[in-house]
């Protein structure tokens, strides 16, 4: 999808939530929290199986947090 589309797509969601009254503004932003959280969650999980697969086969390092911080730093 172009950046123009995008925009475009993103300015006539702004101008529907201008339309809605005060109220169901507050409602859209809690369902968008709520929906933010949720997908929050569900990436953390997926990246916690992603490690715990990598961990079983094996795919680690171990060391200190210096080791760590150092390859941080690569």
């Amino acid at each position: 999808m172009s950046q123009a589309l995008k925009t475009s797509l993103f300015q006539e969601a702004l101008n529907a939530i201008d339309a809605l009254s005060l109220d169901d503004q507050a409602a859209l932003i809690d369902v968008l929290n709520n929906r933010l959280k949720l997908r929050q969650r569900q990436q953390v999980v997926k990246e916690v199986r992603e490690v715990q697969q990598e961990y079983r086969e094996g795919k680690f390092k171990s060391g200190s947090v210096d080791d760590f911080l150092a390859e941080l730093d690569r």
